[in-house]
């Protein structure tokens, strides 16, 4: 499944409470390293990954960046339950973002 856009009201508004693990990147459109993030996680999505794939522009999610503290783009937010459990700030490699999504299992 291809990673999901989704607007920081649609997320607020989504009940995540018991579904398991999601994964949100939080991107900007102009940055060229936020790309190669998202396209290193469509790989690694590709593979097979339980979690459930988000990206989010964060110059439009000023509620989740202050409630979670994001300092810098690119960042992949791990979120159990609907309660971020790791912040992931170095896209290191495929094969990295790949165990990381892996352990959502």
């Amino acid at each position: 499944m291809a990673i999901q856009p989704i607007t920081e009201d649609d997320w607020l508004r989504m009940n995540r409470i018991g579904s398991g693990m999601d994964a949100i990147l939080f991107s900007t459109p102009f940055c060229g390293t936020c790309k190669v993030a998202e396209r290193m996680l469509e790989i690694a999505d590709t593979a097979g990954v339980p979690a459930t794939l988000y990206k989010m522009n964060m110059n439009y999610s000023p509620k989740l960046r202050e409630a979670w503290r994001i300092t810098s783009v690119p960042c992949l937010v791990m979120v159990k339950d609907g309660e971020p459990v790791r912040f992931e700030y170095a896209m290191r490699s495929v094969d990295y973002l790949y165990s990381l999504l892996k352990e959502a299992e």
